[in-house]
């Protein structure tokens, strides 16, 4: 799993839209921290720290450790808004991590031996149909990649979920179909094909004759 990341944040003395933009201008990024059935906490924390973090591909999925005065809590994001113009954090929604707390996270999915896939040397195209799996777990099992063997996968292939070895303790969200992970699809007439099509010219060719 990722190592888990400390951001500094402060109290946020005033809520409310005019104060948000006031705190954007200082450079701060209004933030909330809320569940655990604990009150929620409204927050600031530097945007410079807020943007690095959400650049790094796995903000959603990172376990961040917040520092308010002194009062540390383990936290997931679980929402960020971002300016739909300018691309930068406008607000982000924390959850707590309680004793015993099972998450929901989007890991993304990296394939391996793609240069020994008996389907891809063949001619083949690897087809992902998803880069990404919804996947629960406690917060300290989030994996950082889940990683899809090719090296024996040939042209024609599907991967499903079911093909797929997760961490222990980690589980497909989706329980209900044994959904399609990645395909090697033929990217031109296979053998077969070619047989099938000189066999209908030898017919035509025949039927022409006759006539």
């Amino acid at each position: 799993m990722s190592d888990v990341v400390e951001l500094k944040a402060s109290v946020r003395e005033r809520v409310g839209k005019g104060a948000a933009r006031a705190e954007r201008r200082e450079g701060l990024v209004p933030a909330v921290i809320y569940g655990d059935n604990k009150a929620p906490e409204a927050i600031t924390l530097p945007y410079k720290e807020i943007y690095k973090q959400l650049h790094t591909g796995q903000f959603l999925s990172t376990v961040f450790e917040i520092d308010v005065n002194g009062k540390k809590s383990q936290v997931l994001a679980r929402d960020c808004q971002v300016h739909p113009v300018k691309d930068f954090p406008m607000h982000v929604d924390f959850l707590r991590i309680g004793k015993g707390t099972k998450v929901s996270v989007s890991v993304a999915v990296q394939f391996l031996n793609e240069d020994t896939c008996p389907g891809l040397k063949k001619g083949g195209a690897l087809n992902v149909v998803r880069h990404e799996l919804e996947l629960t777990c406690a917060p300290n099992a989030i994996p950082d990649v889940i990683e899809v063997d090719l090296g024996d996968v040939d042209i024609g292939a599907s991967i499903h979920i079911s093909d797929v070895t997760l961490p222990e303790g980690v589980t497909s969200t989706i329980t209900d179909r044994d959904f399609t992970v990645a395909t090697i699809a033929s990217s031109g007439p296979t053998e077969k094909d070619d047989a099938e099509g000189e066999g209908d010219e030898e017919e035509s060719g025949e039927e022409a004759a006759s006539e």
